[in-house]
């Protein structure tokens, strides 16, 4: 079972059918199992809504997954990546100006070309 988290609930205007968002941390199995789990459950979840809201006719409940936590932290790491790499290359061109500099003897004064 993994760690679940409402996301969005769309309801019909009717208020017959309901849309259940959710985001499911774990692996691939854990939240497959998951989402069979709640699927399971939905008919329970729907009389306690019922109940719980004084409701004539509870929303039938749907789950589906919602992707965009995931995608937002694979987009993350992307940038991430791309940051790091764009800083190791400005460091390895710096130190090649260092080096081309030293080998030739001259004397760099930024503060004296600005």
């Amino acid at each position: 079972m993994g760690l679940v988290t409402v996301t969005g609930v769309d309801v019909t205007p009717d208020l017959r059918q309901a849309r259940a968002w959710i985001s499911i941390m774990g692996t691939e199995e854990e939240r497959a199992a998951t989402l069979e789990g709640l699927a399971s459950l939905a008919s329970h979840l729907r009389s306690q809504i019922g109940r719980s809201l004084r409701l004539r006719n509870a929303p039938e409940i749907t789950f589906r997954l919602d992707e965009t936590v995931a995608r937002a932290a694979r987009i993350e790491s992307l940038l991430a990546q791309v940051r790091d790499e764009r800083e190791a290359q400005a460091d390895a061109t710096d130190a090649a100006g260092e080096s081309d500099a030293a080998d030739t003897g001259e004397v760099r004064d930024d503060a004296s070309s600005a």
